[in-house]
């Protein structure tokens, strides 16, 4: 068994397909094809169930596929504590990002400052909802996350703080009040977004005792704000997610008792890290947001 076989076994899986993976490695098909059969044949298990168009783990493959993520992660740090005695002059940094707030407002600042001091690091961002990013955390398929906090699982570091605001169609009823309450948003309809905050929302909406008349779902906070401004629902966000310029077509109101969410980043865990990660780490710590 070799780290290039559990690299390829790994791509294939998230690619769900020889011919992608294939692609991306910058090899032949067969070559795949060859690597994961002699894997399968020293293992003595079938990883990978074969389809006309695409392949799919099987259940012994995905119970493998976490040791091989955790096996080429200390991997990935032996190279990287071997790059850090040379100066940190190479190694690869995977970073999982959600939302305005940590992909917009926080990872760009963080990511200028990386690249001067550490430039022959390759930096890999994965973008997408606050739950994906914690499930790509515990599958090791990234290195570090950026998270709402608290996230007990982890080893976690914060970054900012702002606070949950309202969010109207301009020409709201609610509009007139300079502050609103939770029960407030409870009749019309409402709009949940999943990246970023949704877990939050949820939370706060239940500890109260509350159901918000959700009629929308939206993946990204571009949609949200669209749904809003049209007049179709109301919601819930971060403050810190608003785009600066705003926008005439809706109004942020802050909420009664004011809510407040931590951004940060975190790690499966801190012991295991790369020197790349935790190079990141301390930077992104002592710069300011502002």
């Amino acid at each position: 068994m070799t780290l290039t076989q559990l690299e390829i076994f790994s791509l294939v899986a998230d690619l769900r397909g020889f011919t992608l993976a294939a692609h991306r490695l910058g090899i032949s098909q067969s070559a795949v094809s060859h690597a994961m059969k002699s894997l399968e044949q020293e293992l003595g298990v079938e990883l990978l169930r074969r389809h006309q168009s695409q392949v799919e783990l099987s259940d012994i493959g995905a119970q493998l596929l976490l040791r091989a993520r955790a096996m080429l992660g200390l991997a990935n740090t032996l190279r990287q504590e071997a790059a850090d005695a040379r100066g940190m002059k190479r190694g690869t940094l995977r970073i999982g990002s959600f939302g305005p707030t940590s992909s917009i407002k926080l990872l760009p600042t963080i990511l200028r400052h990386y690249r001067e001091l550490h430039p022959g690091i390759e930096v890999h961002i994965d973008e997408g909802p606050d739950r994906q990013v914690i499930q790509w955390l515990e599958e090791r398929r990234i290195d570090i996350g950026f998270v709402v906090l608290p996230e007990e699982r982890f080893d976690t570091f914060a970054l900012i703080e702002d606070q949950m605001v309202a969010l109207l169609p301009a020409g709201h009823a609610l509009t007139q009040r300079s502050e609103l309450s939770l029960k407030d948003l409870c009749k019309d309809p409402f709009v949940l977004t999943e990246a970023g905050s949704a877990e939050l929302v949820s939370r706060l909406f239940n500890a109260a005792r509350l159901s918000p008349n959700i009629r929308y779902r939206c993946s990204q906070l571009l949609s949200t704000l669209d749904t809003v401004s049209r007049g179709d629902a109301i919601t819930v966000v971060a403050e810190s997610s608003l785009p600066l310029t705003g926008d005439s077509r809706y109004l942020s109101k802050p909420l009664s008792p004011a809510v407040q969410r931590q951004v940060g980043l975190a790690v499966l865990d801190q012991r295991q890290c790369s020197p790349a990660a935790l190079a990141f780490i301390q930077l992104a710590t002592q710069l300011d947001y502002c």
